[in-house]
């Protein structure tokens, strides 16, 4: 394995604080302090570790997962079909709308993926429509039939 591709090294307490914090804060007045006390260190060296994993890179984001379907919002699963020559500049089109998240590119016929999220569910199709008048090209709606949990943990 060179360089380049090895797993980052991480201190004792970084991989803790990683490892715990994948699986959510307890709803409790001290949150970070009930956690920094299950891992055996204060409250101010996990604040200080989740800070340093951030500014370093190594944590590109660290804050809530809402629902917006349980909120009352909207919340679907999106897919274009965008032809290789255009497809930076159609990505930089949908990702300009506040309501696309999470978009990536796949290797399928569908190539585009996106989540829109946004404040009503007659808004989705309004922000399909909008997108689809910006780039040009029909985005496919694919709302969620069924709700699975999958539980996601990455262990380092």
């Amino acid at each position: 394995m060179s360089a380049q591709t090895e797993a980052p090294l991480f201190t004792g307490v970084e991989r803790a604080v990683i490892n715990r914090l994948q699986l959510g804060l307890p709803l409790t007045p001290r949150p970070y302090a009930d956690v920094a006390e299950e891992l055996g260190i204060s409250e101010e060296a996990l604040l200080d570790t989740l800070t340093r994993l951030l500014d370093n890179g190594t944590l590109t984001r660290f804050g809530p997962m809402f629902h917006a379907g349980e909120m009352g919002g909207g919340l679907t699963l999106a897919a274009m079909r965008i032809p290789d020559h255009a497809f930076a500049a159609v990505t930089e089109q949908v990702n300009h709308f506040d309501e696309v998240a999470h978009n990536y590119r796949r290797e399928h016929d569908l190539n585009m993926w996106f989540v829109l999220a946004t404040e009503t569910r007659e808004d989705i199709d309004r922000v399909i429509a909008d997108i689809e008048a910006a780039t040009g090209y029909p985005v496919y709606n694919m709302p969620k039939e069924e709700e699975f949990h999958v539980n996601l943990h990455f262990p380092v």
